[in-house]
Order: structure tokens, then C-alpha cells, then sequence
């Protein structure tokens, strides 16, 4: 999270709202540990990862939803025997759980 908080500073300096999604758990193999985090502007620029690039498409479109109000703040799940994530390459056998929130401070 620590490598994050220079761009967050930027993007909030510009007045940009940014959501973050930290790993809060995996289960078997994952791609990052916990702790891992990303973070996603409205206006779509990321920074950080929380699966090495296998789901990171698919946890900006979740993050840009919570942004933007048709999703709420929570747990998201990605795992081998979800189509989803099967289908975004999270390939590795194992489950992640992302938490993922609009960053307000």
C-alpha cells in the first residue's frame, strides 16, 4: 500500500476520487500475498496490483462501479472454478478475496 500513497496524493491533490482494493486473503495458491493493494481513479488510471495482471481488468471495471455508485463497497471474490475469473486468467489454483472501497481521508 505504502508504493500507492504518492500517486493517491497526486490524484487527490487533482481532485480525482480513487477507490482501492487490497488483497485481504487468498486460498491455495495466489498470484500476490495479502496486504497487496491497487488503486483506480474515476477517470480510469490505476496503480499497484493485487494478482500480478491476472484480474486486474476486472477489478478496475468493480472499482470504476463503486466509484460511480451502481456497486457497493465489499468483498470480491476471484477463483479457478469461477467462469469469471477463469475467463480474466486467474489461472494459478488458487482464491483471492479483494476488498475493495472508495478511499476517503
Amino acid at each position: 500500500m505504502k508504493d500507492l500513497l504518492e500517486d493517491i496524493a497526486r490524484w487527490r491533490a487533482a481532485g480525482e476520487r480513487v477507490a482501492v482494493a487490497r488483497v485481504v486473503d487468498i486460498e491455495g495458491s495466489g498470484p500476490r500475498d495479502p496486504g497487496a493493494a491497487m488503486a483506480v481513479t474515476a477517470s480510469g488510471e490505476v496503480a499497484g496490483s493485487v494478482s500480478g495482471g491476472c484480474v486486474e481488468g476486472a477489478v478496475v471495471g468493480q472499482a470504476l462501479a463503486i466509484l460511480d455508485g451502481t456497486e457497493k463497497a465489499g468483498i470480491t471474490t476471484f477463483g479457478y472454478s469461477d467462469d469469471d475469473a477463469f475467463a480474466v486468467g486467474l489461472t494459478c489454483g488458487g482464491t483471492i478475496h479483494l476488498f475493495i472501497e472508495e478511499l476517503n481521508w
